[in-house]
């Protein structure tokens, strides 16, 4: 077995800064020439705890910015108009992009695309909910409303 620090975050084996034990051929011939980690000496120990404490305190500041932008949102309905029909159907679809930009306009909170989630595309006119994912610990619904243009 071989002791190595992780130097980037390597799917099922560990994050940034982890102290592992692998395989020495796994370690020698994979680990090591694609600098995904590095043997962990006195030196490196020692910065591999200082990566650690900075992941950790990244991952604080990510889930505290997410919390304040989730205060302004939770609770606020977003009202967006789209062309519809006599019987209450659109003509096109809300989707994630007219979600993102609706709630850009209505609250100036500019969020990325990957954050809101939409089961379905929207296809009438009402109230909808979509799921708002800032932080796998910072999730919440947020009202939708849309009206006929």
């Amino acid at each position: 077995m071989m002791k190595l620090i992780l130097v980037s975050d390597v799917p099922d084996l560990g994050q940034e800064g982890d102290i592992v034990d692998v395989a020495d051929g796994y370690g020698r011939n994979y680990l090591l020439p694609k600098r995904l980690a590095v043997k962990a000496t006195a030196g490196a120990l020692e910065d591999a705890e200082r990566r650690v404490q900075a992941r950790i305190e990244a991952q604080r500041k990510a889930k505290a910015d997410a919390e304040g932008v989730a205060k302004s949102l939770v609770g606020t309905r977003v009202v967006l108009a789209a062309q519809a029909g006599d019987e209450g159907r659109l003509f096109g679809s809300v989707g994630v992009a007219d979600v993102v930009e609706g709630i850009e306009k209505f609250t100036g909170v500019k969020l990325d695309r990957k954050t809101v989630r939409l089961e379905a595309a929207i296809k009438s006119i009402g109230l909808h909910e979509v799921q708002v994912v800032l932080h796998p610990d910072v999730q919440f619904p947020l009202t939708i409303d849309v009206i006929p243009a």
